[in-house]
């Protein structure tokens, strides 16, 4: 039986921002050429092609923003009237194939079919809040699946960990005072959006749930496994989640044109290392990996390999 489930729904394609932007269509691309090449993709069950349905965004999103969504996409506009995230007809179709593919992804982890997935998704969902796209981000995928484990299968406690050199602010907000989901970010500072400050830790029913780790451009290895070895672990030791996800945004790593950290391959390979153990431990393997950031083709489909080979292992 494969260890691991990949979705990679060709739909997410139709989703084009516009000449010379950096959130590309050859994103996925390049991804699926090296999950394929490297023969990670045979050894792995595929997921079949999910539209998410408004019932199931609603499960992190108001209802009200996802007919904006809809009816601003359906208006051929260039840019969502909730910020800057550009969008073309089929962008909708792109981010609604791509929050199915994470459900589908978490219906495998949790029926046990596989121990774990990753989603070959775009656009990135994390900067997404309950009522506004921001950034590349339209519909928030890894919330959305987080909400739809607990849902659908009665799943007390969910973690969220996020190591895209941005902050993830639309997690963040969505599970700000719920309780019942940890988020974890570390993310370079200053940069978009300007917020996840150490001091943010959530309120009400989360408070404490919430842990920021930002750093300054040029961080690397020590600082960011530290802050997982360190923060992160103990935090879930306490927390028991009984299920993990993972906003894997590989911009962190060294050589992306929009961040400054310095990961390398071998660095996403011992987190993801580090976030099976902890799946094992609290979450009886049960772990989701979606995709997030990542803008250098090279880098982004290097990095993403080395993820999936430890995945596989």
């Amino acid at each position: 039986m494969p260890r691991t489930a990949i979705g990679a729904d060709a739909r997410v394609r139709a989703h084009d921002p516009g000449p010379g932007h950096p959130e590309q269509v050859g994103r996925f691309a390049a991804v699926q050429h090296a999950l394929t090449s490297s023969g990670l993709l045979s050894d792995a069950l595929l997921l079949e092609p999910r539209t998410a349905t408004d019932d199931e965004l609603a499960l992190a999103h108001a209802r009200s923003y996802v007919e904006l969504v809809e009816r601003e996409v359906s208006q051929d506009r260039r840019q969502l009237s909730t910020g800057d995230t550009a969008i073309n007809r089929q962008s909708s179709q792109a981010a609604r194939a791509a929050v199915g593919c994470a459900l589908n992804a978490v219906d495998a982890v949790c029926e046990g079919a596989v121990q774990n997935a990753f989603c070959v998704t775009r656009p990135p969902g994390h900067h997404a809040s309950s009522e506004r796209g921001m950034g590349f981000c339209l519909f928030n995928t890894v919330a959305v699946a987080a909400r739809y484990a607990q849902t659908r299968f009665g799943l007390a406690r969910a973690a969220i960990v996020d190591w895209d050199v941005h902050h993830g602010n639309g997690t963040q907000d969505i599970f700000y005072a719920d309780g019942t989901v940890l988020f974890f970010s570390t993310h370079q500072w200053p940069l978009y959006p300007g917020t996840g400050a150490a001091s943010e830790r959530g309120a009400g029913n989360g408070e404490g749930l919430t842990i920021n780790c930002p750093f300054p451009a040029g961080s690397g290895r020590e600082e960011i496994l530290s802050a997982f070895e360190q923060q992160f672990v103990p935090a879930a030791n306490d927390f028991q989640p009984e299920m993990l996800f993972i906003s894997a945004g590989f911009d962190s790593r060294i050589g992306d044109p929009l961040g400054q950290f310095t990961l390398d391959d071998q660095d996403f390979a011992d987190l993801t290392r580090m976030m099976l153990d902890v799946a094992s431990r609290h979450c009886r393997d049960r772990l989701v990996s979606v995709l997030e950031g990542g803008y250098s083709l090279s880098g982004l489909a290097q990095a993403a390999e080395a993820h999936v080979r430890v995945l596989q292992s």
